[in-house]
């Protein structure tokens, strides 16, 4: 079976862009609805790469919408369940939708990331190794890299815009942005789906070493699960049946671009580098 074409970005007829994230680009279907197709941009230190992978967009809105249908207990998410074809009036536009759109609630989207993190690993490990601490969470002396944490740990970040880096902020800095009544909301719901997350992935020999989630209020300032959840760009994978503390584990997801950038002699500043074939 051959790969997909690749679509770096989308240009539909019927309806108007509203933005273009990292990955996504954005389209308005009306005063309480959007069109999120998943593209198959590349993003990495939060640059996006001049090259795609080729069915990406495909990959991860079906692993989102698995997602969000088995974590619907947690929370409520922002799928409409709305056909993506059935709010497009050109049909030129059908197959660039096909498996990478859904029409989603319209939200007003919280101004930070919630990061949960059950092992120490990325940028969780590198303050932890300068200060102990991981987004002001205190964790216990002589921690090996990729260990298991005890519990799992909240560590919020803020939103980069386009070309800049996420920044990881702690609890109190969250509260102030969001108010303490949300935030503590927003940390508990958050681990909740970590947790359930992670228990299930393990019963298929999976690890969910961590994750982000992001939220939105609808009109009625409900608190609502949206934009991506539980995929290869939001989280790490790794395989339990070869897991051990130490060292990096191989990653399902796109941690094997990173760790390819970073052999490089690049700033981490758009534009990013072009991929070879291999890494591709």
């Amino acid at each position: 079976m051959s790969a997909p074409a690749a679509l770096f970005e989308s240009n539909l007829h019927s309806l108007p862009l509203m933005a273009r994230g990292k990955v996504r680009d954005i389209y308005r279907v009306d005063d309480g609805r959007l069109l999120i197709l998943a593209s198959d941009r590349m993003s990495a230190f939060d640059v996006v790469l001049p090259d795609p992978i080729p069915g990406k967009g495909i990959v991860l809105t079906a692993i989102s919408n698995f997602w969000f249908r088995r974590l619907e207990g947690v929370i409520a998410n922002h799928l409409t369940g709305t056909d993506p074809v059935d709010v497009l009036s050109d049909p030129r536009d059908h197959p660039v939708v096909k498996d990478r759109a859904v029409v989603v609630q319209y939200l007003k989207a919280l101004p930070v990331e919630a990061v949960v993190r059950g092992y120490l690993i990325g940028s969780g490990w590198k303050d932890y190794c300068k200060t102990g601490r991981v987004s002001g969470v205190a964790l216990p002396k002589g921690l090996e890299l990729a260990e298991r944490l005890r519990e799992p740990i909240f560590t919020p970040a803020t939103k980069a815009a386009m070309g800049d880096h996420d920044e990881n902020i702690d609890f109190a800095t969250m509260s102030g942005i969001v108010g303490t009544d949300l935030a503590e909301k927003v940390r508990a719901v958050s681990i909740a789906l970590y947790e359930a997350a992670a228990k299930k992935a393990l019963s298929k020999g999976i690890i969910i070493a961590d994750t982000k989630f992001e939220f939105g209020l609808d009109d009625k300032g409900t608190l609502t699960l949206m934009d991506e959840v539980l995929t290869p760009d939001s989280s790490r994978f790794w395989p339990a049946d070869t897991y051990k503390p130490g060292s990096s584990p191989p990653s399902f997801d796109k941690q094997y671009v990173r760790d390819y950038l970073e052999t490089l002699d690049w700033n981490m500043q758009a534009l990013g580098p072009k991929l070879p074939r291999v890494v591709i």
